[in-house]
């Protein structure tokens, strides 16, 4: 069946890495080390995504659990780095999405996504004017790898599941999406994307990931 839609994992597919800037200013503001730091982040993190706690609140249960004390303001600048960690973009990946929405196909992000971040990406980030359809978990309140948001996503596309594409950093997340019926492969970086598009014959005739930067490198 062909594919006619293409979903797109926001953090570490159409965004960089944590910015080392940002992640060395939260290490900074909280006194942790990285370890430590690590250990604790992704605690409350899939609830923050939920829309069910806020950037504010998130801190504040960060600094519960660690034994840490934070100021207000303390609060407000790691709610600032936070989302500048996350928000320097992938913009081979961009373009690529772009190209294929030229090419005629339907394209989507499926992001877990606290509001913090996502308020400043729709304040800073005028290419997401060329998606079709964005989801953002904490304005539905639900989050992947919950089958309705794969399903959701794919209705608001137009496309049945079978027919769109889906990347993600996250194996679980893609493994979730495989089990409602879409196609989806793990993102790691652009030259294993392209190994595994032309390994399942996905997207042919079709731009390549990364031929936008390439030509502009070579022109």
């Amino acid at each position: 069946m062909a594919i006619r839609a293409v979903i797109f994992d926001y953090g570490m597919v159409l965004s960089q890495p944590q910015d080392p800037t940002a992640l060395n200013n939260i290490l900074v503001i909280t006194g942790l080390d990285r370890e430590t730091f690590d250990q604790h982040y992704w605690t409350h993190r899939h609830t923050y995504d939920l829309g069910k706690l806020s950037g504010r609140t998130y801190w504040q249960q960060f600094a519960k659990d660690t034994g840490i004390e934070l100021t207000p303001t303390d609060i407000e600048r790691l709610v600032e780095n936070d989302v500048l960690m996350w928000c320097t973009i992938n913009e081979p990946m961009i373009a690529w999405a772009k190209s294929l929405a030229d090419a005629g196909l339907r394209i989507g992000i499926l992001s877990n996504m606290g509001e913090e971040i996502l308020s400043y990406m729709r304040q800073e980030f005028a290419w997401l004017g060329d998606f079709h359809h964005h989801t953002w978990s904490c304005e539905l309140g639900i989050a992947k790898p919950d089958p309705a948001i794969y399903i959701y996503t794919c209705e608001k596309l137009g496309v049945p599941p079978a027919e769109a594409l889906f990347f993600d950093d996250k194996l679980e997340n893609v493994e979730a999406a495989r089990k409602v019926g879409l196609q989806a492969l793990q993102f790691r970086n652009i030259e294993h994307l392209r190994h595994d598009l032309a390994a399942h014959g996905w997207l042919s005739g079709f731009p390549v990931p990364g031929e936008e930067t390439e030509n502009v490198a070579s022109a």
